[in-house]
């Protein structure tokens, strides 16, 4: 079976996007999807996004981790779904649309290639003598580390990522480092990757809010610095309830093709 897909990367975080208006893409067989992200033998992504109608929304993102599973929320993978339904002719600048976490609007700026995602309100932030744990629509570990150009993040990342408390679910693990007051570089290990990606944006959306809760920052618009370019987050806060919280960055086509 010939399937036809879109490539998209978001600050170097790629995905196989696929129109799924039809609904002639199997979402059971989780084989497929991880070798269509296959980066040796398949098409090679981060992860694998289907756009779906909505009977009320502009369109329906699901998404799978490139191990073959659907996953809780991307953020990069909503941006560059956006820019794809542009793309296709089923929105123009602005989206609203459901992922597994809810409703997300977005809008598309300039020329196309940067992309706004509004994320969740983040109500909890769990704050610990050497790290921070929130949920920004998938659940990250955020932590500061110095030597962050050099070190292993796939063994540390891994580590954390399968270690308590996390056993069950397991977590996306951030490493930090601060910049300025309103910049931070940052590195994400993600699971259902099971390795570094080159960014993460419900991590930069995570670790901005944490720097903010920790007191590291007063500023509501954070730039990180991440492995594939760079990202910017903007909230609002009120009562120690971020809202109005934006994921900004660029979103762009890399290329077409069949497999």
């Amino acid at each position: 079976m010939q399937q036809t897909f879109y490539k998209y990367q978001g600050t170097g975080n790629d995905f196989v996007m696929v129109d799924n208006r039809e609904q002639t893409f199997n979402k059971r067989d989780t084989k497929r999807i991880a070798f269509l992200c296959d980066r040796r033998f398949g098409i090679g992504a981060d992860g694998l996004i289907l756009l779906e109608n909505h009977d009320t929304l502009d369109f329906k993102m699901v998404y799978f981790n490139a191990d073959g599973n659907e996953s809780t929320m991307c953020g990069n993978g909503g941006r560059c779904l956006v820019a794809f339904a542009k793309q296709l002719g089923v929105i123009e600048d602005k989206a609203v649309f459901e992922a597994i976490d809810g409703l997300h609007h977005a809008e598309i700026e300039g020329d196309g290639d940067i992309v706004k995602l509004q994320m969740l309100d983040v109500d909890k932030v769990e704050k610990f003598d050497d790290h921070v744990f929130l949920n920004t629509g998938s659940p990250h570990h955020v932590q500061f580390e110095d030597a962050i150009e050099y070190f292993d993040i796939k063994e540390k990342g891994a580590k954390i990522r399968n270690g308590a408390p996390y056993f069950n679910e397991g977590t996306n693990v951030n490493f930090v480092k601060k910049v300025t007051d309103e910049v931070f570089r940052m590195r994400t290990y993600e699971r259902g990757v099971e390795d570094e990606t080159l960014s993460c944006g419900t991590g930069a959306t995570a670790v901005a809010i944490a720097m903010h809760a920790i007191n590291e920052t007063n500023a509501t618009l954070i730039k990180l610095n991440v492995q594939g370019g760079k990202l910017r987050v903007s909230f609002d806060v009120d009562n120690g309830v971020y809202k109005n919280v934006w994921l900004i960055g660029p979103a762009k086509l890399v290329f077409k093709g069949k497999i």
